[in-house]
């Protein structure tokens, strides 16, 4: 077995033996540890039932990058021992929760699910919550589409007058002029009214909107005929609302309100998926992608408990889960966890697992085809070429309006992605007129002068003009890169290749051609951007010079103002007549 060498700390030698030797001293019993930075920084918690076996494990043999970046970067650790594996378990949650490691999966890192609560006030309300405090109310949920359950709260809240506010304000509100409050703050409600209307509603969140949409069709017909067609409007939409609220779930599961959970991990990545079953009916199930750093199993496990004892999300009837060991999840949730073997749960069960799979494929799906689009197209212009190799390219393009304003831009992408802070802006100096080998000279001459980060491969978007002149810039200064031209049709679009004063065809359905099609595009859009907030700094110096009264040091000092947002109100503070004033915004305004 090959020990691993860390080096990512200084002094690497001393701390290897520091390691070493304490981790000799630690116990072949159950329990939980701490690896630690440099700063003396908790970034991993982890639980084990014999922690010598466990952190010794980290130290030998091979590893996947994600664990070798992890181990590099520990330089001390500490550990806690307990009696059982499930203590361990227990404790390594309240660890994560109290210290928030970088390398532990932290499900606090993510949003928690929203929930609809009619609460157990004197005067209740229905809200939207993600934080709901313990007795709050009769909860319904999670809903993992956050919009669909903020859209049943309004919906709700349209139909059933229940509280709005949150305090009782002295005097009535708006809500109350439009019948969707009852005024407990003004006039005393009968009790009883409330329960009738709390019913109510939770035979809706339940699914059984049919009554209700039978009264509101009533009310809408109604409305129609006293001819008040906004009110039937009104009506109209709030059926169109509840419809969709009590649309039957394609998907039916156990009656009571269940929870299930399964995971799918590759060498990279585990995808945990978490479908939410209420009333028989599934609620949109929602996923998480983390990087493997660890054991999946444990990962998996680690999770699961997570979900309810960090991010409090409320323990259902029924917990499904795919594996694992019902006792330990039992104890540290205190609540029945099943792991199904045969029926209907393990089909579900499996159903959960292939979402979960399938997360993992698309995500190397889009990879490769990520890497088809710029790696990938790369390696094949550089073999389309005959060059060794591609990883920085960079592409300019001219733009001016009949020789004036002229102005170049230069793009970079790096590894087929667009690099913009390298993107470069050139106001022509020294060129008068369109004339588009000498600009393109010009700038090439004051790019590669800089002799800093030097290109794999320049690209004209032009044909011979431009590519020629800008070998011979190359040339004068003593530089050897590659130059590409995109040679175009009549309708002005890309066609072939220039390179080395041959043409070159290329499949337009190929990656590569994509690629040398965005490069090109982009170019364009950086060019004629800074060209026409040049042409528009232009056109407004030149407005200004017939105002009468405005020299040169009023027109530094109102372009100077150009750049600040209440540019309208710092002009009036220069010492301008009213009518110079009045004129300089007239022509901003053009």
């Amino acid at each position: 077995m090959k020990e691993i060498i860390l080096t990512q700390p200084k002094e690497t030698k001393d701390i290897q033996v520091t390691l070493k030797d304490k981790l000799k001293t630690v116990p072949k019993k159950p329990g939980c540890y701490q690896y630690k930075d440099r700063n003396g920084t908790i970034i991993y918690v982890g639980k084990a039932k014999n922690l010598y076996n466990r952190m010794h494990s980290y130290f030998v043999g091979s590893h996947d990058a994600k664990t070798t970046k992890l181990v590099s970067q520990i330089v001390d650790f500490d550990y806690i021992m307990t009696t059982s594996e499930t203590e361990a378990f227990i404790l390594e949650i309240n660890l994560i929760k109290k210290y928030s490691p970088k390398y532990n999966i932290m499900l606090t890192d993510d949003k928690t699910y929203p929930y609809i609560c009619i609460t157990h006030e004197k005067h209740p309300r229905l809200i939207y919550s993600r934080e709901l405090k313990k007795n709050a109310g009769k909860i319904f949920g999670p809903y993992p589409n956050a919009k669909a359950a903020k859209g049943i709260v309004e919906v709700m809240n349209r139909i059933y007058p229940l509280r709005k506010c949150r305090i009782l304000p002295k005097k009535e509100c708006l809500y109350y002029h439009l019948h969707q409050c009852l005024a407990p703050c003004i006039q005393s409600v009968d009790l009883g009214l409330y329960e009738n209307i709390c019913n109510q509603i939770q035979s809706i969140l339940k699914g059984n909107v049919k009554d209700e949409i039978k009264r509101l069709q009533v009310l809408m017909e109604e409305a129609s005929n006293k001819l008040d067609f906004e009110k039937a409007i009104e009506y109209r939409n709030l059926i169109h609302d509840l419809t969709l609220i009590g649309e039957r779930q394609k998907m039916q599961g156990n009656a009571q309100d269940t929870d299930v959970f399964g995971y799918y991990a590759n060498q990279d990545y585990i995808s945990i998926q978490v479908f939410h079953l209420r009333e028989g009916k599934m609620i949109e199930r929602n996923g998480f992608l983390y990087d493997n750093y660890d054991n999946a199993k444990d990962v998996f496990q680690d999770f699961v408990v997570q979900f309810y004892l960090v991010n409090r999300n409320p323990l259902p009837k029924s917990i499904l889960l795919c594996e694992g060991e019902e006792e330990i999840y039992n104890q540290a949730l205190n609540h029945k966890v099943i792991i199904p073997k045969i029926g209907k749960n393990l089909e579900l069960v499996q159903l959960v697992c292939d979402n979960a799979k399938q997360k993992i494929e698309e995500l190397i799906r889009k990879k490769e085809i990520e890497y088809q689009k710029t790696t990938g197209a790369l390696d094949d212009l550089a073999s389309l070429l005959e060059l060794k190799e591609l990883h920085h390219i960079e592409a300019f393009d001219n733009s001016n309006m009949l020789g004036m304003d002229a102005v170049s831009a230069m793009v970079a992408f790096i590894d087929g992605k667009p690099s913009r802070k390298l993107y470069r802006k050139y106001k022509i100096k020294t060129v008068v007129g369109a004339n588009e080998a000498a600009t393109m000279h010009e700038v090439v001459t004051r790019r590669y002068k800089e002799k800093e980060n030097l290109p794999d491969l320049i690209i004209m978007d032009g044909g011979s003009i431009q590519v020629n002149s800008c070998i011979k810039a190359l040339e004068e200064i003593g530089e050897t890169i590659p130059v590409l031209g995109l040679v175009k049709n009549d309708h002005h679009q890309t066609e072939s290749l220039l390179f080395q004063g041959k043409t070159i065809p290329i499949d337009k359905r190929s990656y590569t051609f994509r690629l040398l099609e965005q490069i090109q595009e982009e170019v364009h859009r950086y060019a004629i951007t800074y060209f026409r907030s040049q042409h528009s700094r232009s056109t407004f110096l030149s407005s200004l010079d017939q105002i009468k009264g405005i020299g040169k040091v009023k027109k530094s000092q109102i372009l100077k103002l150009l750049k600040e947002e209440n540019f309208k109100e710092e002009i009036k503070k220069l010492k301008l007549t009213e009518e110079q004033i009045q004129e300089v915004l007239r022509l901003l305004d053009q």
